[in-house]
């Protein structure tokens, strides 16, 4: 396998462990413990550390290497006002309704915070600015984590996300961004909760 293969594999499945909570916030990142099982020398590792710090999924420390991001509430308080702000933007910044294609259901065992990201990529995908899609797709990985036990926070989580879908899928502008104003300001309300969440999971 090439260099660059084993760099794009590597760094893959580092932000799809970080993602999934294989680690937990504030657990160090060690690339040369991470190297073997990743089956890749200690460079391609650290590199994709280095990248995944880009993304917002990995942070240095300045005597202590690579950390996964620890969270706390006013941390998460402003990924949810982040993410409502670029949805929002994207709203504003959708091509005329009868332009937009039909969107595919999503598969109902999908999971809840997959379900969530591909709701709001669709979203993304309709602006007519791209860069609103590339910077939600940012902030859906970083918010990976947390969506996974929000549904042990919130109650009707599947409903108000299937409300959300439906208003993509018919373009009803006016009545999305109410849901997504809703839907945003409940777990920014939450956002304590959640974050004793993730950190009692396992």
């Amino acid at each position: 396998m090439n260099a660059g293969a084993t760099a794009e594999r590597v760094h893959e499945a580092l932000r799809l462990r970080i993602m999934s909570r294989e680690f937990r916030p504030g657990d160090r990142l060690d690339p040369a413990a991470l190297a073997a099982p990743l089956a890749a020398s200690v460079t391609p590792v650290r590199d994709a550390l280095h990248r995944l710090t880009g993304e917002g999924l990995v942070e240095t420390r300045t005597a202590g290497g690579f950390h996964v991001p620890a969270l706390d509430e006013p941390g998460l308080a402003d990924l949810y006002d982040w993410s409502a702000e670029l949805v929002l933007l994207a709203i504003n910044a959708w091509r005329r309704p009868a332009a937009l294609p039909l969107l595919g259901d999503l598969a109902d065992d999908a999971a809840l915070a997959d379900r969530t990201a591909a709701t709001f990529l669709a979203v993304a995908r309709h602006s007519a600015n791209r860069e609103h899609r590339l910077a939600l797709d940012r902030l859906n990985a970083r918010l990976h984590a947390v969506r996974t036990v929000e549904e042990h926070v919130l109650d009707g989580i599947h409903a108000e996300l299937e409300a959300l879908w439906q208003a993509v899928r018919t373009a009803e502008r006016k009545h999305l961004k109410i849901l997504c104003r809703n839907y945003h300001r409940r777990r920014r309300r939450a956002a304590a909760d959640i974050v004793r969440a993730v950190y009692r999971a396992d």
